[in-house]
C-alpha cells in the first residue's frame, strides 16, 4: 500500500468510503488539507469516483482485525462511517465487535484521534426501548470512546442532503400522495441537519485537542415535526398544499412497508429510519461550536437545506445517494471469469445484433439505461417484477440513477449495481433484487471488419444465473420462456434507440440482423 506525503494535513483513514456520507466526506478532507487513505472490502467502487486518483485505497473489511490494522499504519485520525442497517437478526452483535476491532487496532496503530458519525438518542428513554438501530449506533460510539484513542462521536438525527435516504423518503412522501394517511410518528420533534453541516463537523473534528473525548450532538437551527417538514418541503417544491391525516394504528414494521411502496427506500432500509422517530430527537447542547466554529449563515435552515438539495437532483449533480452503499443481505459476489468454472451451473441468455449506429452512439444508449429511460422491453414486465421484488423486501426498480448520462463502477442502478464499467465498451450489471443466485446482466458495444472491409457495430448481450439449489433451478426454467420477450426485445430495442440517436450513423451502410 503506498502512501502519500504531498499533503501537509494528518493522514486520515476514511472507512465506509462507498456509502452516502463517506464518499461526500473524501473530497472535503482533500480540499482542507488532509491525505487520505479509504479502506473498502470493494476497492472497485472507487475507481472512478472523481477523486480516486488522489486517495490511497487498501482493501479489507472492519470485521476483520488483520486488514484494519494494516489500514491503520501511519494513520492521524480515523473516520469510523459504518453502520448495519438491519443487514440481519445479529446485526448488533456484528457492529460491537467490528467497534471493538476497530478501537482495539487504532490504539494499537498509535491513532491520534477516531471520529464516528452515530445517531442522535432521545433524553431520558430508556436504551431497551431505543430502536435496535439507535441502540447500536449508541452502543458503537461507547465502545470507541472507550477504546483508549480520544474519540469524537457526532450524534445527528435526520440528515437532509441530495440522495440521502431520510431526503429521499421525505421527498417522495411529499411529492406523491397530495393526501396521505400517516402514522403517529409524524408528530415526533426531530431536529434535522443539513448534509453540508454534517461534514463541516467531520473535518473540523480532525483538529480536536488530545484531550477532548466526548459525544457531540448536531443539529440545524429548527425543531420540526415530521409533519412540518413535509409541509414546508411542499412550500419549497412549489407543491399545492398536502393533506394529512394520522392514525395510531400503523406499527414501525407496517410502516415501513408503506414507506416501500411509495418512495424508492426499501423497508429493510425504511424500517430503522421510522422506528428512530418514535422518540424525539433533538439536540441538547451545541458545544460543537467551540472546537469547530460555524461560517455566517450555518448550520444552515431546514428550507435552505431543502432548497439546496433539490438544486442538486434537478441539476442531475447527486454526488452520492443512499444507495451507494450496498443493500443488506444484496448479492456481492463477482462474476466468475474461470472459463472452465466448476462452481455450478452458470445459466446464460446471449443475444447479438449488428447496429446501424456508431458504437460511440451505441454506448450512449447502454450507459444511459434504466432509471426514466427504463429498460428497452415490455415495461410491464419489469415494472411487475420491480414490485415483486419490493413485496418480498428487496429494493424494487425505483431506486433510479445517480447521474441522468453517466454511471460508474459501483453505482446504484434500479434493481442492479454496476459491477463493472469499461467506457465505450462494456457494461456489467450485478442483480440486487431477491434471488434464489447471483444474476447479472452484460452489454457491449464493439466493432468487426466485415470481409468486404466495412467496419460495423456489434451489439453483445449476456444475462447470467447461477442458481442456488433447486429453487434457483426452478427459478430459471420458469423465466426462461419470457426471455424472447424481455431480452431479445431488449437488444433489438437498444439497437433501435442507437440509430435513431443523433449523429448515429458511422457513414457507411450496415446492415442489421
Amino acid at each position: 500500500m503506498d502512501t502519500d506525503d504531498s499533503r501537509p494535513g494528518p493522514r486520515c483513514l476514511v472507512t465506509g468510503a462507498t456509502g452516502y456520507v463517506g464518499g461526500r466526506l473524501v473530497p472535503e478532507l482533500l480540499a482542507a488539507g488532509h491525505r487520505v487513505r479509504c479502506l473498502a472490502r470493494s476497492p472497485g467502487k472507487l475507481r472512478d469516483h472523481p477523486w480516486a486518483g488522489d486517495v490511497e485505497v487498501a482493501r479489507g473489511d472492519v470485521t476483520d482485525a488483520t486488514s484494519v490494522a494494516e489500514a491503520l499504519r501511519d494513520v492521524d485520525v480515523a473516520y469510523y462511517l459504518v453502520h448495519a442497517l438491519g443487514t440481519g437478526g445479529d446485526f448488533e452483535d456484528t457492529d460491537r465487535a467490528a467497534a471493538r476491532i476497530f478501537g482495539e487496532q487504532a490504539r494499537a496503530a498509535g491513532v491520534r484521534r477516531i471520529v464516528y458519525l452515530g445517531g442522535l438518542t432521545p433524553a431520558g428513554v430508556p436504551e431497551a426501548e431505543l430502536s435496535p438501530h439507535l441502540r447500536s449506533r449508541a452502543e458503537v460510539g461507547r465502545i470507541l470512546l472507550d477504546s483508549g484513542v480520544p474519540t469524537t462521536v457526532l450524534r445527528a438525527a435526520v440528515v437532509i442532503g441530495s440522495g440521502s435516504a431520510s431526503f429521499e423518503m421525505l421527498r417522495h412522501l411529499t411529492e406523491r400522495l397530495p393526501v396521505m394517511v400517516t402514522p403517529s410518528w409524524v408528530h415526533t420533534r426531530i431536529q434535522p441537519v443539513a448534509v453540508r453541516d454534517v461534514l463541516r463537523a467531520l473535518v473540523g473534528s480532525a483538529r480536536m485537542p488530545d484531550d477532548v473525548n466526548r459525544t457531540f450532538d448536531i443539529g440545524g437551527p429548527d425543531v420540526l415535526t415530521y409533519r412540518d417538514m413535509m409541509a414546508r418541503y411542499a412550500v419549497v417544491a412549489g407543491l399545492p398544499r398536502r393533506v394529512i391525516i394520522s392514525v395510531p394504528l400503523l406499527t414501525p414494521g407496517l410502516s415501513s412497508h408503506w414507506v416501500g411502496l411509495v418512495t424508492p427506500v426499501p423497508a429493510a432500509i425504511a424500517r430503522p429510519l421510522t422506528e428512530s422517530l418514535r422518540h424525539e430527537v433533538v439536540c441538547h447542547e451545541h458545544d460543537i461550536a467551540r472546537y469547530v466554529p460555524a461560517p455566517p449563515g450555518h448550520p444552515l435552515g431546514f428550507e435552505e437545506a431543502v432548497r439546496l438539495a433539490l438544486r442538486r437532483v434537478r441539476d442531475a449533480d447527486v454526488a452520492t445517494r443512499w444507495s451507494s452503499a450496498s443493500v443488506p443481505g444484496a448479492p456481492s459476489d463477482p462474476l466468475p471469469t474461470d472459463p472452465a468454472w466448476a462452481g455450478g451451473s452458470l445459466y446464460t441468455d446471449h443475444r447479438e445484433l449488428t447496429v446501424e449506429a456508431s458504437r460511440d452512439a451505441l454506448w450512449r444508449v447502454i450507459e444511459g439505461i434504466g432509471g426514466d429511460n427504463g429498460w428497452y422491453s415490455f415495461p410491464l414486465a419489469w415494472a411487475v417484477r420491480g414490485w415483486l421484488d419490493r413485496l418480498v423486501g428487496g429494493v424494487g426498480l425505483r431506486r433510479g440513477r445517480r447521474d441522468a448520462a453517466h454511471l460508474r463502477a459501483g453505482d446504484s442502478l434500479d434493481f442492479w449495481r454496476v459491477e463493472e464499467i469499461e467506457p465505450g465498451r462494456l457494461l456489467r450489471l450485478r442483480a440486487e433484487m431477491r434471488l434464489p443466485g447471483l444474476a447479472w446482466l452484460e452489454m457491449c458495444a464493439e466493432t468487426d471488419d466485415s470481409a468486404d472491409g466495412e467496419v460495423r457495430t456489434r451489439y453483445r448481450q449476456r444475462a447470467l444465473f447461477h442458481p442456488h439449489g433447486l429453487l434457483g433451478h426452478l427459478y430459471w426454467w420458469s423465466v426462461s420462456p419470457f426471455h424472447a420477450v424481455v431480452f431479445g426485445g431488449m437488444a433489438r430495442n437498444i439497437a433501435k434507440a442507437a440509430a435513431r440517436a443523433p449523429l448515429a450513423r458511422t457513414g457507411r451502410r450496415e446492415t442489421a440482423r
